[in-house]
């Protein structure tokens, strides 16, 4: 029975200690897992530490890694800090430096230095998508600065010459481009013309828009409107000083030559609006349209706005707020149209004999307006009687009371014997040129305020077409339309070689624009 008894206890220890000896494999499968985890905490401890001093040197290696990334960031986010307290800085210096000068400054710098204007094609602000495809071209030397109502760079207008490019911007300063538009790949360079244009319109005009109540920055009032060439002929639009502080829109002409171009006044008059002795009191010379369509050997085509001083829309005898036929051999001139705010944009369809017009609204209601050129009596278009807009700040603005009563902007153009708008745009796009395109019916106009082109189709032969038509997020009531955004305001557009040309004036920028 001893025997017995030690043989059975020998057997046991026999079991337990070759199962020790080899991982408890055994019990292991027999327990649960609380207890095979207490087992190896407890009961082998031996094993358990060699795991534990695996995991300690493991996770000492993770927490080196992470000391190292945490002072990585450190040191990242140092330099970051560091950097943006710089920048900060710079950019308090730059506009410090920028409050001792004018835009307009640079620009004569260019000008005065006859300095060539650079551009190169910047693939980041490229792009392409359904309808359109756009390749920008930044500028890389020699800045454009002087901006028209907008914080600079400068703003400017586009016209082609032989196959060339023509660039003038607000300022004045007048290029052209080395290569023909056709060989233009991924450089953009202009040539400086040189031009009397400081004779008409200089430093001393650009100057005094800083004695206006808004941010110098934002200035710009007094400037080259638009060009247009016409064979060998150019036209330079540009709000003139008549006598001191008042101004009025007035047109330009020269032979176009790629050396020297001298000017001479085609078009002005002696009528003009003062800045401070004003019937209603207020000025603003962004309201002066200065567009220029040349029709044929003959006759050219002018816009003028009201410079706020709206009641000479309504007269017949000013020369404010209309469409103006001039005749370039005679310098005689007569008022196609009447009643205009501020119109930006002019294209004549020679198939059909009509004009096409865009001009900025007040606040709210920028219009399409169909011009008929066979009248006998002159069309009146309704500023600032009826409008779709209203004046800046509303109705309910106390100081706009006595103005609603002179000025009611009616709500219906046609209840009060003016002219519908074909299209007009609630709120406003900030409209700008307007193009026919080479399809029937086909028409793109631009925007400043919304940074888009509204391509459009209208049917002058079309009796069903219903006027007005209004357009409200990019879509219209009884017109086609579709709003292309371009992410920049578009100062001016030409058409040419089946091609969108535009002037971006957030970057001073030049976009060529294929349509699909």
């Amino acid at each position: 029975m001893k025997i017995l008894r030690n043989f059975i206890v020998i057997l046991i220890f026999s079991f337990l200690s070759f199962n020790f000896l080899f991982d408890f494999t055994y019990v292991n499968k027999q327990i649960n897992k609380n207890i095979n985890e207490f087992v190896y905490k407890y009961i082998l401890f031996h094993k358990n530490t060699t795991n534990l001093k695996t995991e300690i040197k493991d996770l000492k290696k993770e927490r080196n890694k992470f000391r190292g990334q945490k002072e990585l960031f450190e040191d990242a986010y140092k330099d970051l800090y560091e950097d943006s307290l710089e920048a900060e800085y710079n950019s308090q210096s730059l506009y410090k430096i920028l409050e001792q000068f004018d835009p307009y400054e640079f620009d004569m710098n260019i000008k005065k230095n006859n300095s060539n204007l650079e551009f190169l094609i910047n693939p980041e602000h490229s792009f392409s998508n359904n309808t359109i495809n756009a390749r920008i071209y930044s500028p890389q030397k020699n800045m454009l600065m002087y901006g028209i109502s907008n914080n600079f760079p400068g703003s400017g207008y586009l016209e082609t010459y032989n196959d060339n490019l023509i660039l003038i911007s607000a300022s004045g300063v007048l290029a052209y481009s080395k290569n023909p538009i056709e060989n233009i790949k991924q450089e953009l360079f202009f040539n400086q013309i040189k031009t009397n244009i400081s004779k008409f319109i200089g430093e001393e005009q650009f100057k005094k828009s800083r004695i206006h109540d808004f941010d110098w920055l934002e200035g710009g009032w007094f400037s080259i409107k638009d060009i247009n060439i016409y064979k060998d002929q150019i036209y330079v639009s540009y709000t003139r000083e008549v006598e001191e502080n008042c101004w009025n829109t007035s047109l330009l002409h020269g032979k176009m030559n790629i050396k020297l171009i001298i000017f001479e006044n085609l078009f002005t008059s002696e009528e003009c609006v003062h800045f401070y002795d004003n019937v209603d009191g207020e000025f603003n010379a962004h309201q002066s349209g200065g567009r220029i369509f040349n029709i044929d050997d003959q006759k050219l085509l002018f816009s003028t706005g009201d410079f706020r001083s709206r009641f000479r829309a309504q007269e017949e005898n000013s020369i404010f707020s209309k469409i103006i036929e001039i005749n370039k051999n005679s310098k005689d001139y007569k008022i196609l149209s009447m009643g205009h705010r501020n119109p930006q944009g002019l294209y004549y369809n020679n198939n059909d004999n009509f004009l096409l017009e865009a001009e900025h609204g007040p606040e709210g209601g920028d219009e399409i307006n169909l011009i008929e050129l066979n009248n006998n009596k002159i069309p009146n278009y309704g500023w600032a009687i009826s409008s779709y807009g209203e004046h800046y700040g509303g109705k309910n603005a106390p100081y706009n009371k006595k103005k609603y009563v002179k000025y009611p902007l009616h709500k219906s153009h046609s209840e009060y014997n003016f002219i519908e708008p074909i299209i007009y745009f609630i709120p406003s796009i900030g409209i700008s040129q307007i193009v026919g395109l080479n399809h029937d019916n086909s028409y793109v106009v631009a925007s400043m305020r919304d940074e888009s082109l509204y391509f459009f189709e209208y049917n002058y032969n079309d009796k069903n077409i219903t006027t007005p038509n209004k357009v409200r997020d990019g879509n219209a009531e009884n017109i086609n339309i579709e709003r292309v955004h371009i992410g920049e305001r578009i100062r001016d557009m030409i058409y040419y070689n089946n091609k969108l040309y535009l002037y971006l004036e957030d970057t001073a920028s030049i976009a060529e624009v294929s349509i699909k």
